[in-house]
């Protein structure tokens, strides 16, 4: 009954599965039915010393102190072998085949024996709570998220790996926060107002997003975002200007850049968007972060090689890759299947500035745990691109 898992008798009961259904009632008081298998338990083991101690003086009628020591190792092997180690063992291993039957005559037993179950349960409970013993027993079958982790990690077959990765980044996403995933700002495209009328309409035509941030003059004055449909019916007049533009854009949606992930989540289902501006503690514009972003970091990346296809990435025949400056370390560890630190700075030019202390006047190579780095441009005291090599240890 002890043995049997949680969670499928909880799956097995709501099923309709009957004998599941009475184990499952008979272990939310553990403490009754622990009480009315100890006292069977108990009364055979007592009585059957008893009648061995009878049937070995007569036995022995002789020697009767003989007679009583040799039986009573007889009964503590016959015990041990018989009612014990090999019984329990087997109910340990196959605990759905003992315990389901057995529930069906522990069940009238209790009912039975509930008078005695009962005092010897207000004794028992009386000297736990004199000890300060927790009694609770619903919290005992509660899990942490650290368990619930490793209940998914060790689930092997049972779950398929890929859903136990996206379980697993579920559960991420409390660690994880917007300005983790955002696209920074100097990597954000978007409709500037005082841009000429055809260089916005350029920009239009020539933008893969769905959705584009607008504002007037820099980043940090956002008026909206526009979505391409309504854009297209714009563009497709046979002259436009940029109050009709206004018209269709819609008004911008600002989200603090520490916000957890599965609150930003839960925000944009609220708020029904799908682009968020985010800033910092002094409404400084960040960078933006949509829905696909969130969805990647349970789903993974809709690319199935970040290492060939990102731009910010390039392989070399030596096995180093070049990379850009400002790639995020996420990114760069979900696209070589690295584990940089990502608790300190977020991007490479970042943890290079970091590590170093200073911006360095000349190209200079250095290690980072198992990785080797080495600056190849640097521009606009920034790191732009840094070669990276991952040290084979032996």
């Amino acid at each position: 009954m002890m043995s049997l898992n949680r969670y499928r008798l909880r799956h097995l009961a709501k099923q309709g599965h009957r004998p599941a259904r009475l184990a499952s009632r008979l272990l939310k008081r553990t403490d009754r039915l622990i009480g009315v298998i100890l006292i069977g338990n108990n009364f055979v083991n007592i009585a059957a010393a008893s009648l061995t101690t009878i049937i070995a003086q007569r036995l022995w009628v002789d020697n009767p102190e003989l007679g009583v020591s040799i039986a009573t190792i007889i009964l503590t092997l016959a015990v041990l072998i018989f009612a014990e180690v090999t019984p329990k063992t087997l109910a340990a291993n196959h605990p759905e085949k003992i315990a389901f039957p057995a529930s069906y005559l522990l069940q009238p037993l209790l009912w039975l024996l509930m008078p005695f179950v009962w005092i010897v349960n207000y004794i028992a409970n009386g000297l736990l709570k004199l000890m300060r013993m927790d009694l609770d027993q619903d919290s005992k079958d509660l899990l942490s998220t650290e368990e619930f982790r490793t209940l998914v990690n060790e689930a092997g077959l049972l779950i398929p790996r890929r859903r136990q990765q996206m379980l697993l980044s579920i559960l991420d996403l409390e660690t994880v926060r917007v300005d983790d995933i955002m696209v920074p700002r100097h990597e954000v495209v978007g409709i500037d107002l005082d841009d000429d009328l055809r260089t916005i309409a350029e920009t239009l035509r020539s933008s893969q997003h769905t959705r584009l941030p607008v504002w007037k003059g820099n980043i940090n004055n956002v008026i909206g975002v526009m979505h391409m449909r309504n854009a297209a019916k714009v563009l497709s007049q046979p002259e436009f200007n940029k109050a009709e533009l206004l018209q269709v854009t819609r008004e911008p949606y600002f989200v603090p850049e520490s916000a957890p992930l599965h609150t930003q989540l839960f925000n944009f289902q609220k708020e029904k968007r799908r682009i968020a501006i985010v800033v910092d503690e002094y409404g400084h514009v960040q960078g933006i972060a949509t829905l696909e972003d969130i969805l990647e970091e349970i789903v993974g990346d809709f690319t199935t090689d970040l290492a060939s296809t990102s731009q910010d990435i390039t392989p070399q025949d030596d096995g180093s890759y070049i990379v850009d400056g400002s790639i995020t370390l996420r990114e760069l560890n979900k696209s070589l299947n690295w584990d940089f630190s990502t608790d300190g700075p977020k991007t490479l030019n970042g943890l290079v500035l970091e590590r170093l202390e200073s911006i360095p006047e000349h190209n200079v190579c250095f290690k980072v745990d198992e990785y080797q780095i080495e600056t190849l441009r640097v521009q606009s005291n920034t790191i732009a691109a840094a070669k990276i090599r991952k040290i084979e240890t032996e």
